[in-house]
């Protein structure tokens, strides 16, 4: 089995609290900075942090994926991770405070397929994602911004 591991960062105008704070919010904040490709998010369990059960739906050019997450805190106000509870693929959310303002890195793990359809799921799946994560880091940066002023 080969695991595959796609990230992005960026700089964040908001501090890490903030961050943490609308990442955590799986009922009112999150939904809000998901890209086009998040067609649903649906809380089951929780909704705010650890134990928060939720589906999500994807539609990443006419391939639509669902994806059963269960929210842990590595670190609590630093690090969030989501993970699939069918296929164990699993992506953090990476808060590095700098006073003010933040670094925040999105990672995603998970086993490729095997033959020839998880090589061509190797090869394009990480340009996909990366497209997907900065626009989504972009989202959150617009979105904190606007939290902070509040």
């Amino acid at each position: 089995m080969t695991l595959i591991q796609v990230s992005e960062s960026a700089h964040i105008y908001a501090s890490a609290e903030t961050i943490y704070r609308l990442l955590s919010d799986y009922r009112t904040h999150h939904p809000k900075i998901l890209p086009k490709e998040f067609t649903s998010l649906t809380v089951h369990e929780g909704g705010q942090g650890a134990g928060t059960v939720f589906t999500a739906e994807m539609n990443v050019m006419g391939n639509k994926s669902t994806y059963r997450m269960r929210v842990t805190e590595l670190e609590p106000g630093r690090e969030l991770m989501e993970t699939d509870l069918d296929t164990g693929l699993f992506t953090t959310f990476t808060i590095f405070p700098l006073g003010k303002e933040s670094q925040l890195k999105i990672t995603t793990t998970f086993t490729r397929k095997p033959g020839f359809s998880g090589w061509l799921e190797g090869l394009m799946m990480p340009m996909f994602m990366r497209r997907i994560y900065r626009d989504e880091l972009q989202r959150i940066d617009q979105y904190a911004q606007k939290l902070e002023k509040e």
